[in-house]
């Protein structure tokens, strides 16, 4: 993995041996992950995803991290399943294959640290602690659900694990994240804010002005790039002169670094590394999650402008079954006891599917609520 910039270093041109991309040119570069096929993998028969030879985390990591990752995979397959059945309507936009862009954030951060995010957001909260229950009824527009039923897919929040939400403007969500680390360096409180984002979100200029402030007063951000390869269908190389969205970063002396994050330690390193700069005062950091999701962007993609054999390939470095396959090798825990965690969540799953279909809608007098601060509101009714 490329490491951080350091001022002052000579670097690559961006554009020296890019791929020249046509209408028929849609494969990422892939720089960062491993080749899929290694000889290394056929040979043991270890799972195509990188597994460390010498774990470097305790036991209690990785099983949690096998927990927080099987429970967003589950529910969301669960949600893709209710969405066909027309139990969940509007947009529905899925993270599995990036799960572990959030697990290993989650155990490098602190429980004050403040989480945003753009629409593609059921994962995070999930991760950080958030009732299945109450997305689920959520996703099913009901008044128990985290938003009240009024936000639904694209619209997640909860507070009491300082989940900021999920944003529906490309891109609108990373001002809003160097707002969120103003008011905690204001306010000396020693947190700071994971600011997410697709990769579409940076050709929006607000990342641009967001990460010059976010410089100039040295913010205990972490903005962090999902780099998933298609935004919401076309290729990067297709949409974008510079590939290595990292690089962005630099143009503002903001450390800046490119993270495999099919690998739930190289994406917790990265973090931890991050908010260490934070928290000591020298601003924030940019990183490149190169990741990579399974489904559409949204349920109603198809996703015809990949190939299976690119999907697949994707699919045999799995974070999951790489997690998986470390705890079994290293005897952190047996089949028996991953199948009873499956189990686990498999059941909280359907409880929340079961929360949310007989939980009722919101009334109509909520229509005017959460609206203005102001309780008493004026409003003109027909």
């Amino acid at each position: 993995m490329a490491e951080t910039k350091v001022k002052g270093a000579p670097k690559a041109s961006n554009s020296a041996n890019k791929p020249q991309a046509t209408p028929d040119t849609v494969k990422q570069p892939d720089p960062v992950l491993p080749p899929a096929n290694s000889e290394a993998a056929a040979a043991t028969g270890a799972p195509k995803a990188t597994t460390p030879a010498n774990p470097e985390f305790p036991k209690e990591t990785y099983v949690r991290w096998y927990e927080q990752m099987q429970l967003m995979r589950k529910f969301e397959e669960k949600a893709g399943q209710l969405y066909g059945q027309q139990k969940i309507k509007g947009f529905c936009h899925l993270y599995i294959g990036q799960e572990a862009c959030v697990a290993g954030a989650v155990s490098a951060l602190t429980k004050g640290d403040k989480w945003i995010t753009a629409y593609r957001d059921h994962a995070h909260p999930l991760a950080l602690g958030t009732s299945p229950n109450a997305i689920m009824a959520e996703l099913f527009a009901k008044a128990t659900g985290c938003s009240k039923g009024k936000g639904g897919s694209m619209h997640i929040f909860d507070r009491e694990v300082n989940f900021v939400g999920g944003h529906g403007i490309v891109g609108g969500q990373v001002p809003l994240g160097a707002g969120i680390a103003f008011a905690e360096k204001y306010n000396k409180t020693g947190n700071l804010c994971i600011c997410y984002m697709g990769d579409g979100a940076v050709r929006q200029g607000a990342l641009h002005e967001a990460f010059n402030m976010a410089m100039l007063w040295k913010l205990p951000v972490i903005f962090v790039v999902e780099n998933n390869g298609y935004a919401m269908g076309t290729s990067v190389q297709r949409s974008s002169n510079v590939t290595e969205l990292y690089t962005l970063g630099e143009a503002y002396d903001m450390p800046s670094e490119p993270v495999n994050a099919m690998n739930v330690e190289d994406v917790h390193n990265a973090v931890a590394r991050a908010a260490e700069r934070a928290r000591a005062g020298e601003g924030p950091t940019f990183l490149e999650f190169k990741t990579y999701r399974y489904k559409g962007h949204s349920m109603s993609d198809p996703a015809k402008y990949r190939t299976k054999e690119e999907v697949e390939d994707y699919r045999s470095r799995d974070s999951i079954e790489a997690v998986r396959h470390t705890i079994l090798t290293h005897n952190m825990a047996t089949e028996e006891e991953l199948t009873a965690i499956d189990e686990r969540i498999k059941a909280q799953v359907q409880e929340s599917v079961e929360f949310a279909e007989n939980s009722p809608y919101p009334t109509p007098d909520e229509l005017y609520k959460d609206v203005y601060v102001q309780q008493d509101y004026p409003y003109i009714h027909d």
